[in-house]
């Protein structure tokens, strides 16, 4: 599996952004074995981090590496920032373009990716699970499918009403209105609430991407997640969701994106000689 480390300038954001990419075009095969169809693109997922984290995550975080490399799949995984990948026009940082738009247009000119939505997922955990389903249903024209585990869902009641003695950063006032913006009541009738974007397609009538969510029992957003899945079962919306033991953490999200990825339309990959089989017949 090769694993680039790119820096490029985002005219959405305004500034050089980093990017880390996996992709199998490094395979080397054995003997007569099946090779993969020269020039034949490959399907992609946007894999998306969690808070405090960073484009690196998941490399460190699970297999996703190997996993890929079965699949024949690449998987793009951008920096956050901390910034719930979404729009905020008051820094002038589009983050929802920025995943929605460019990222997919620079990834496409600069690697052999297919152009088809029906090729081309979203996916994340915790903050990255959140952009991942606001991302997919606002830009469903572009991604066929969604891949959310353990979703920071917090565009909703509960995102104006002050936490007591705040732990985190993200409990703050502060930092809600710096991420989300300084209304955070309107945030709530935005397309920046998952909901409604849910009931702007249902009401213009679009296909929504297929939609994969999964959340560990012991997690403390697992209510949020059933709350949200509830909703769509609700409107009509197909989704396969998820449940397991398991807290806010890297086994559980190695276990799932695995599972995930054996969900999506993917083909089993032409398998090629690694590190952990070298040698070993053909």
């Amino acid at each position: 599996m090769a694993v680039f480390r790119i820096s490029f300038m985002a005219e959405t954001l305004g500034r050089t952004v980093p990017l880390t990419v996996i992709l199998p075009t490094d395979k080397s095969y054995m003997g007569d074995a099946p090779r993969r169809e020269e020039g034949k693109p490959y399907k992609t997922l946007y894999l998306m981090h969690g808070i405090v984290g960073d484009d690196t995550d998941w490399l460190y975080g699970t297999r996703i590496a190997r996993w890929a490399a079965e699949k024949d799949l690449c998987v793009v995984m951008p920096s956050g920032e901390n910034m719930f990948y979404i729009d905020q026009p008051w820094a002038a940082n589009y983050f929802g373009e920025y995943i929605g738009r460019e990222l997919v247009e620079f990834t496409r000119r600069t690697f052999p990716l297919s152009h088809k939505r029906e090729d081309t997922y979203i996916g994340g955990l915790s903050m990255g699970g959140y952009g991942a389903i606001r991302n997919g249903l606002k830009y469903s024209d572009t991604f066929g499918a969604i891949v959310a585990l353990s979703s920071a869902l917090v565009v909703d009641e509960t995102l104006p009403v002050e936490v007591p003695n705040p732990r985190f950063p993200s409990e703050r006032q502060d930092w809600k209105q710096s991420v989300f913006g300084p209304d955070l009541n309107a945030v709530l009738k935005s397309d920046k609430n998952p909901k409604v974007l849910v009931k702007e397609l249902l009401a213009q009538g679009k296909e929504f991407p297929a939609i994969f969510m999964a959340c560990g029992t012991e997690d403390f957003l697992i209510e949020k997640n059933r709350d949200f899945v509830q909703f769509l079962e609700e409107q009509g919306v197909p989704v396969t969701f998820v449940t397991a033991p398991g807290a806010h953490e890297w086994d559980f999200w190695d276990t799932h994106i695995k599972e995930a990825l054996e969900w999506l339309p993917l083909e089993d990959g032409v398998q090629g000689r690694t590190s952990g089989n070298v040698g070993l017949g053909d």
